[in-house]
């Protein structure tokens, strides 16, 4: 009879990108390699990504430092809302700014993110099945991140809001059997010089 064992999973949102999205600039190409470098030793199984460029280039970089650890493109990795709250469910202090920010998002925005963000805890959290534990990368996005951090301390749906990422940073959640799940390391940047930190944040977020 087959068990159950341990899952680490480790998150990264992609490097620093052009103003336009479509590559890394060459800040984030250094981020990713040097995100590759620190992941070196861990014996991952897959690096999974979101199908856009910045996440597919920064998965790409990341592989390069790990040698032959298969990369695997999924659609629960992208970048999309993954839930739309109500007013009613938002602190009141915040309510206005966030129902502000999401309203720029479009109807099928709106739409597909619910379905990919439950997507994605079906893929990606929880126990494995087998008797070895499975240690696997995503890379992906801030909404993400957020949403899979937000679901490993049962906070509200609404709470992944105001959970910022930083580029090429890492996130380790651990999903162990009969065990809650335990946020081992967040938005880690240690492998990352003082200048590659915190890209794209104003300077108030910048720790």
């Amino acid at each position: 009879m087959t068990g159950t064992a341990a899952r680490y999973l480790y998150l990264a949102r992609h490097g620093e990108a052009s103003p336009d999205e479509s590559e890394l600039t060459d800040a984030g190409r250094r981020q990713a390699a040097l995100l590759g470098q620190r992941l070196r030793g861990i014996p991952l199984a897959a690096i999974h990504h979101g199908p856009l460029a910045r996440a597919e280039q920064t998965a790409r970089l990341v592989g390069e430092q790990l040698g032959t650890v298969p990369c695997r493109r999924s659609e629960a990795a992208g970048d999309y809302v993954p839930y739309l709250p109500t007013r009613a469910e938002l602190p009141p202090e915040a309510a206005d700014d966030w129902v502000a920010f999401l309203d720029q998002f479009t109807a099928e925005e709106r739409e597909q993110g619910p379905g990919l963000a439950a997507q994605a805890l079906a893929e990606f959290t929880g126990p494995v099945a087998g008797d070895e534990p499975r240690h696997e990368l995503v890379v992906t996005h801030n909404f993400l991140v957020g949403w899979l951090v937000r679901a490993a301390f049962e906070a509200p749906k609404w709470r992944w809001l105001g959970i910022n990422h930083a580029n090429a940073a890492l996130t380790v959640i651990r999903y162990t059997p009969e065990r809650p799940p335990a946020v081992l390391l967040f938005n880690d940047t240690g492998h990352l010089p003082a200048e590659l930190r915190w890209t794209g944040f104003p300077p108030e977020l910048h720790v």
